[in-house]
């Protein structure tokens, strides 16, 4: 059995870093150096050098399903060895946003809880409660449920309003947002929506954030934190081509590291201010 990554786990993490980054694993083949592109698991080659780059200052990681599916059964390979590769007091996210009909999300939950074996994959919502159902039935995991995402095309369905006057994200979050899964959901709210985020974190004091759009979508750090942190820290902050790829294509290891360093730094400055 391994550690329980449960939401006092997380926080005892986030103080003693003091930082509530979380690295992005978004292998792009048309991004990574040309020097990975030679080798037989380019993603995995590149990722783990990420990870070796950043796992003095990252609390979790997220890996983006979709750059492995992309290439069949090797990508699937990379991406369970990618999985067994990460830092055992890491906190580990499959960023594969699954959800459908009770049996079929069964299979989809014992894949990336039983067999992948991450502590978190990322869900939509819009089946209903019960296609997450088989997901919370993973007391140790986590389910972490998009509300507020920091696309544009948010506006399109989370941000209408509703007959009472809520807009439909909010009915996310209060579908979801049940005191006895407090332990094992977080909602997604991304930095790009900083209107939003007083009234996001009164309606779910408790819950944990993933929190997407720091960096290249442009959202601010001190507004996201300032309005989103809770009083057991309650997040994490994503950040992925930032990291990943600072110098574009240019990337090397030193720039990744100064990347990360930067933005752990960034967010040190509120333990310690």
């Amino acid at each position: 059995m391994g550690i329980h990554k449960n939401a006092e786990w997380l926080t005892g993490r986030i103080r003693d870093l003091q930082s509530f980054l979380c690295v992005g694993l978004d292998p792009d083949i048309s991004k990574i150096p040309e020097s990975y592109k030679k080798s037989k698991e380019p993603l995995l080659d590149f990722c783990k050098d990420v990870v070796r780059a950043t796992e003095s200052v990252a609390i979790a990681y997220k890996i983006n399903v979709a750059f492995f599916e992309r290439w069949g059964s090797q990508g699937y390979r990379q991406l369970e060895e990618l999985v067994r590769f990460l830092p055992q007091n890491s906190f580990v996210i499959a960023d594969a946003k699954r959800a459908d009909i009770g049996n079929t999300s069964s299979q989809y939950a014992a894949y990336y809880f039983d067999q992948l074996n991450v502590d978190a994959v990322t869900l939509h919502p819009y089946m209903g409660f019960d296609s997450l159902e088989p997901f919370l039935q993973y007391k140790s995991k986590w389910s972490v449920i998009l509300a507020l995402t920091s696309n544009p095309g948010s506006a399109d369905l989370e941000m209408q309003n509703m007959m009472d006057g809520s807009f439909l994200f909010e009915k996310v979050l209060s579908l979801f947002g049940r005191t006895e899964y407090t332990d094992q959901i977080m909602f997604v709210v991304g930095a790009t929506q900083p209107a939003h985020m007083s009234r996001i974190r009164q309606n779910i004091p408790n819950h944990f954030l993933l929190i997407p759009g720091i960096g290249e979508q442009g959202g601010d750090l001190k507004t996201t934190i300032g309005s989103l942190r809770n009083t057991h820290e309650g997040m994490l902050i994503n950040v992925s081509r930032g990291i990943s790829y600072p110098n574009g294509v240019n990337t090397n290891f030193e720039s990744i590291v100064d990347a990360a360093s930067s933005y752990s730094e960034a967010m040190k400055r509120f333990f310690c201010g």
